[in-house]
């Protein structure tokens, strides 16, 4: 057992002994059931503080709950914390209930744990260097293009679109009436080709991708496996997690990992991006664009 599952399991015991607990004890255990990461890197007084009890209700609290005391009650938090980890107790009493609530609440249960685990598993293997260093590979080079067939098409043009409100080298790829290894024909050094594909994975993209790497582009890869030819072929490349109970891959990670990444591009940017953003948005007000509220 991990100490993740360790932290959640001491926060389900306390919620299930809520009612029991004096009116004091249980202002405690509200608050750190609404704030478990406080937990890890918060003394008893700070704990009493913020919940507005005093420290030794904060001690009684963790004693019901089978602890000699608040320090051996905060350690599986801190240990939590040390490792990234992510405590969400109300998240999972949540799904629990959920799964009970008809015919299909177990369904709704199903696709909303496998979206919340999905972005969780994504971003606990990609470090904000990995995402600087892509980001800046994108914001330096002449032109990017976004790649992404089937599902993973409107995911790109997505991306495209947004990056466009402030910068003017983005593309997405396939083109109405072409395909990506002609929409690529005249790239090179200097340009960077973001490609997306999970399994199968789509020939056309595995293709571009190496004919791409060919030419000398540099290649931001997003997919669901170390072993994907895309990210082999990658410069840098980015696994997710796309795991769903239907019959389709799970789009909300590559969706996630794409904004963090656009995120970073902007932060590595010259100024001048953000004044071009708001000359974009204030233009579109101008346009009459916005329905403006009276």
């Amino acid at each position: 057992m991990n100490d993740t599952n360790v932290s959640n399991s001491i926060l389900e015991r306390l919620a299930g002994e809520l009612e029991d607990l004096t009116p004091e004890a249980r202002k405690a255990a509200t608050y750190v059931l609404e704030n478990p990461r406080d937990v890890g890197v918060s003394t008893v007084r700070e704990i009493a503080q913020a919940a507005n009890v005093k420290p030794n209700t904060v001690v009684r609290m963790a004693r019901q709950v089978g602890f000699e005391g608040y320090e051996d009650f905060r350690a599986p938090f801190r240990e939590a914390i040390r490792q990234g980890a992510a405590d969400f107790p109300k998240r999972a009493r949540w799904l629990q209930d959920i799964r009970k609530s008809g015919d299909l609440g177990g369904l709704y249960a199903d696709m909303v744990q496998g979206a919340l685990r999905n972005v969780e598993e994504t971003f606990a293997n990609i470090t904000a260097e990995d995402l600087k260093s892509a980001a800046e590979a994108i914001w330096q080079s002449q032109s990017v293009f976004t790649l992404g067939v089937g599902v993973n098409n409107s995911t790109a043009r997505n991306f495209t679109y947004l990056a466009s409100t402030g910068m003017v080298r983005f593309h997405a790829i396939p083109r109405a009436g072409s395909n990506a290894v002609d929409d690529l024909a005249w790239a090179g050094a200097g340009d960077t080709l973001i490609a997306i594909t999970c399994r199968p994975y789509r020939a056309e993209v595995v293709e571009a991708v190496a004919r791409a790497k060919e030419q000398g582009i540099t290649i931001v890869a997003v997919s669901d496996s170390p072993a994907s030819p895309i990210i082999r072929a990658a410069d840098h490349g980015f696994v997710i997690a796309c795991d769903t109970p239907q019959f389709f891959p799970s789009s909300v990670s590559t969706i996630a990992l794409l904004e963090t990444l656009l995120s970073f591009v902007i932060a590595v940017a010259s100024d001048e991006i953000v004044e071009r953003v708001e000359t974009f948005h204030k233009r579109r007000h101008q346009l009459g664009l916005y329905h403006e509220e009276e």
